[in-house]
């Protein structure tokens, strides 16, 4: 499915949806972290923001129910490159994908995140 992400300035993006089908209109941050999506996603203080994730591949390594920072997901929304929807961990207890949708949260995946954070 297809998403469009809209900045306030004009420029639009347009990717792949995963997570939920909901809109999400929010402040825009970024983080440039190698692992730890999870607490990322997790950690109040990003709450109602949505989060582009300046490392490439997102989603590898799925989620546990052990590593939240809180007790779900915070963001209003997720925006990513590539969006991996097979965990190679052996602790995984869900795919990203899964728990984004369990709690409204849109992502939109095959954009230049690059470009975003720039």
């Amino acid at each position: 499915m297809k998403r469009k992400l809209v900045l306030e300035n004009g420029q639009v993006f347009v990717g792949e949806g995963f997570g939920s089908n909901n809109e999400a209109i929010s402040e825009l941050v970024f983080n440039t972290a190698v692992v730890g999506y999870q607490e990322i996603l997790s950690d109040p203080s990003n709450c109602h923001q949505i989060v582009c994730m300046a490392y490439p591949v997102i989603g590898n390594y799925g989620l546990t129910d052990e590593d939240y920072e809180s007790s779900s997901i915070t963001v209003s929304g997720v925006i990513v490159r590539e969006y991996n929807d097979v965990p190679s961990n052996f602790r995984f207890t869900h795919k990203l994908g899964e728990v984004m949708d369990e709690y409204g949260v849109p992502g939109i995946a095959g954009v230049d995140t690059r470009q975003i954070v720039r």
